[in-house]
């Protein structure tokens, strides 16, 4: 872009990447349009800056939309830098990043600009699950271009940005709710991963890039680790409240990196690092800060749990889940909606081939099947030593068996039965699930799937 005027999209570039290692490429480009007596000089880039540069020595691909060149909108030439930069990260497998801000369209540019929205779109849907997608909103982004979020693995916003796929004011009924904003976003739509301003945004991104793959074919993600292997971590066991807290104890360095935090807060999502290996890790949540929270499944939950082991799968990133339910939310809203969100989860989990360990802290009923166990597809399953299992709550079983809560706790129930029925493998204390951890991914390494021939599940 012009040499004479910094441009946000430009500084932004440069304050997420490697110092020095950004290469823009289509510098040159401008709008073809000349309607409206509208001339190259007027269109600088055609409003989007792309190239590469590296992230923590990671290379990573880029594009930035420049809100004072026509409002960043997306026009032809646009589109195609955007086309042009997927295609490259595709190539070479490579993360790529969106920097977002635009009011959408290039409305002068007819169905021009509607099509080319739609290639953007079309190309992000190829590169799902085949490289990372990041994206990042730091003005407006609105109408379909918004959908662009949703196809990305990841999506953070300033706490000024705005989001909508119909503005707030067009919503029949709407009065007082900021629909666009970060808090509707996070918490109702469960779309976005992070906020705060414009340097916090860009630090979450830098710290989310080195624990990826840079595509579906490196096997993983796997680093050199200095952590002792066999430290003491100090998780309370079964007793925990916050699943966060028990990622951060065992995670290589304390490093937890937590995605979509806001939005379905009984169910934490993250990665953590093992003996240098990237791990997915997803569980149940009673008590944070001062939140508490129902142990008991929701649907919104399970759907994200599902998206993150799905996430996770497609990149060969072994998958870990922490249980603590005793089953399923009991209202008339998650009657109509829990039996789609488990067979979404189930399908997500059970058809996931990388390795699957589970640590059991409380289970009761059918709800803990789905966070992991042998019949679902789990690999390796422990139980923390003062866990809590059974197939319902002795008391509650009593009054529907008749045998007395005492003898169906002794010959029924309890973490010793589901131990001799094979349910777990072993048991172990908090201060040791770090290292037996690292064990069991470690054993799981070159596990392999043979496959049914499928294009995929139907639901």
């Amino acid at each position: 872009m012009s040499e004479a005027k910094v441009f946000s999209a430009v500084s932004r570039i440069q304050s997420l990447l490697d110092e020095n290692s950004f290469v823009e490429l289509g510098a040159q480009i401008t709008g073809r349009n000349t309607d409206f007596s509208q001339a190259a000089e007027d269109t600088p880039s055609d409003g989007v800056v792309t190239g590469h540069g590296t992230i923590d020595g990671n290379l990573v691909f880029v594009f930035a939309q420049e809100p004072s060149v026509l409002g960043g909108s997306i026009g032809e030439m646009h589109a195609k830098k955007i086309l042009r930069t997927y295609e490259q990260a595709l190539a070479v497998g490579a993360p790529i990043i969106g920097l977002l801000d635009s009011t959408g369209v290039r409305l002068m540019e007819s169905y021009d600009a509607i099509e080319s929205l739609g290639s953007i779109l079309s190309k992000a849907s190829e590169a799902s699950g085949v490289i990372p997608q990041i994206m990042a909103v730091f003005g407006n982004c609105g109408g379909g271009l918004s959908a662009l979020l949703s196809i990305a693995d990841f999506t953070y916003m300033t706490d000024d940005a705005k989001v909508f796929f119909n503005a707030p004011n067009t919503l029949t009924g709407n009065k007082d709710t900021d629909t666009s904003a970060y808090a509707f976003r996070s918490t109702v739509g469960g779309g976005v991963d992070g906020t705060g301003k414009e340097a916090d945004v860009l630090t979450s991104i830098r710290a989310l890039v080195p624990i990826l793959p840079g595509s579906n074919i490196e096997e993983g993600c796997i680093d050199d680790c200095t952590d002792d292997l066999n430290r003491a971590a100090d998780v309370a066991g079964a007793s925990y409240e916050n699943a966060a807290d028990v990622f951060k104890q065992i995670s290589d360095g304390k490093l937890f990196i937590e995605v979509k935090g806001e939005y379905a807060k009984d169910m934490t999502t993250g990665f953590i690092k093992l003996d240098g290996m990237t791990v997915g890790a997803f569980g149940n949540t009673v008590k944070s800060g001062d939140e508490e929270f129902d142990d008991r499944l929701s649907t919104k939950a399970l759907k994200k749990a599902a998206d993150f082991v799905k996430f996770c799968d497609a990149f060969d990133i072994p998958v870990l889940s922490l249980v603590k339910t005793e089953g399923f939310t009991t209202t008339v809203h998650a009657e109509a909606s829990l039996p789609t969100a488990c067979a979404e989860f189930v399908n997500a989990y059970s058809g996931a081939t990388v390795p699957k360990v589970s640590v059991i802290a409380k289970a009761y009923t059918t709800a803990p099947l789905l966070m992991g166990s042998h019949a679902t597809g789990a690999d390796i399953v422990f139980a923390f030593t003062d866990a809590e299992m059974g197939p319902m709550d002795s008391k509650e079983a009593s009054k529907i068996t008749g045998i007395s809560a005492a003898d169906f706790e002794a010959k029924v129930s309890g973490s010793a039965n589901a131990a001799r029925r094979g349910v777990v493998d072993r048991f172990v204390n908090g201060a040791d699930i770090r290292k037996y951890l690292i064990d069991a991914f470690e054993v799981l390494f070159t596990k392999k799937v043979d496959e049914a021939y499928r294009k995929h599940v139907t639901k």
